[in-house]
């Protein structure tokens, strides 16, 4: 099956029907702004400012009634942008008022805010008609239902990021604190985050502590944290390298101090990460067809739960490129005449999911056999570059995700080959 944009398009469009009250509403913290037209995009009623709680919202519900009973309306569509998470509570409650609620992309609000009056003006009335305007002409997306599991996941794997990011700093940190005090520690343990390089820094963290203790006193102070320490060897050479040490000699105090801050911040993010990762297994363990996708080899868990916590429910996209515009990963170009742009990928849509199909792609070239043959054929008989053959590979990715998710069908190998046959 062919997916060609400009049909979904269409249907857009020709969804907004005479019956149709068309309510635009600009979202903010507190106060939001709502302004509607008709089919044609002629304003109906006055604006109306309702705060963000169950009494402004009634207040919009009647004042959407009260204008579809002047005008002899009869259905009712409400567009709004996503804007940061001030949108999600209007949203829902919209929806289970059975009231259709859609998102504009706030990029296009900005391009067409100058259709009405061809002046740069800003404020929030106008952005409300802007956004009623281009639901009108179908430049909507449907705000669907998210099942419990997906909104789970997509939690999950936000609160899994902001972790990450945490305990990549108090790494970088510990390194910081390693070069200026002990540098030489990094000739007896390559990752300072290795255990024995951790358990080195919680005992005896500076050079001075370390002179004064003879091997077996270090390595009997590992034996009182680690099941499996390293041997005499390497602590011998610790405590020849700790005489010799070129660290800084002053404010130690203060230096250990900080040491062991950064270690609790580094332990609470290593334990929070652990326990994130097993709430995200437990919850990808409910999805009835995330097992056979976990099925094709080089896509993890953490890559997939990515993934389906962006983009929710797989099966509800009608093709792959439905699922690469959502990520922003579709192809546009600029030409003229004669003259032919580069065609690039937009980059307009989620950027959490781009990196996970980008990650999960390079996952499957280097461990799946499919796409590993998929991507040798690219490059060495098709000429491809590098790049270009990874960004067809996640496209490859997007339609076979979406069909595994659509049919529940399982992961079949064949339908993977490259169709050239790849020279010997």
């Amino acid at each position: 099956m062919k997916y060609k944009m400009q049909n979904k398009q269409n249907q857009l469009i020709e969804r907004i029907s005479d019956s149709h009250l068309v309510v635009g509403v600009d979202i903010a913290q507190h106060i939001h702004v709502a302004r509607a037209v008709n089919f044609r995009g002629i304003v109906v009623g006055d604006p109306l400012s309702f705060e963000n709680n169950e009494d402004g919202f009634h207040r919009l519900k009647v004042w959407i009634n009260e204008l579809k009973r002047k005008n002899n309306l009869q259905s009712t569509i409400v567009g709004m942008e996503p804007t940061g998470h001030y949108w999600t509570n209007l949203s829902k409650w919209l929806l289970n008022q059975t009231i259709e609620a859609v998102t504009v992309n706030p990029y296009l609000v900005k391009r067409n805010k100058e259709n009405r009056d061809n002046t740069q003006s800003k404020s929030d009335k106008k952005d409300a008609l802007v956004i009623a305007d281009m639901v009108k002409n179908g430049y909507y997306a449907f705000i669907y239902k998210t099942p419990e599991s997906f909104e789970k996941l997509q939690v999950l794997m936000s609160n899994r990021d902001v972790v990450v990011k945490r305990l990549v700093s108090s790494v970088n940190q510990i390194n910081r604190w390693v070069d200026v005090v002990f540098p030489e520690l990094r000739e007896v343990f390559k990752n300072v985050t290795c255990k024995g390089a951790i358990a080195t820094l919680r005992l005896f963290p500076t050079p001075g502590e370390l002179k004064s203790l003879s091997p077996e006193d270090i390595v009997q102070g590992w034996r009182s944290t680690m099941k499996r320490q390293p041997g005499f060897r390497k602590a011998r050479l610790l405590s020849e390298l700790a005489k010799e040490s070129i660290g800084s000699q002053t404010a130690l105090d203060a230096y250990t101090f900080h040491l062991s801050q950064l270690l609790e911040e580094y332990d609470l993010a290593s334990i929070q990460l652990e326990r994130v990762e097993q709430e995200v297994t437990e919850c990808l363990n409910q999805i009835p067809f995330a097992m056979k996708l976990l099925a094709m080899k080089g896509i993890s868990q953490i890559s997939l739960s990515g993934i389906l916590g962006e983009a929710g429910d797989l099966s509800g996209f009608a093709h792959g490129n439905a699922l690469l515009r959502h990520a922003g990963l579709h192809l546009v170009e600029a030409s003229s005449g004669k003259w032919n742009g580069k065609v690039v990928i937009s980059k307009r849509g989620r950027s959490r999911l781009r990196r996970f199909l980008y990650l999960a792609t390079m996952s499957l070239v280097m461990n799946n056999p499919e796409f590993k043959d998929l991507h040798y054929n690219n490059i060495h008989v098709k000429k491809m570059k590098g790049m270009k053959s990874i960004m067809k590979l996640i496209g490859k990715l997007a339609r076979i995700l979406v069909s595994m998710a659509r049919r529940n069908e399982s992961y079949c190998p064949e339908k993977v080959q490259p169709s050239t046959s790849i020279a010997a």
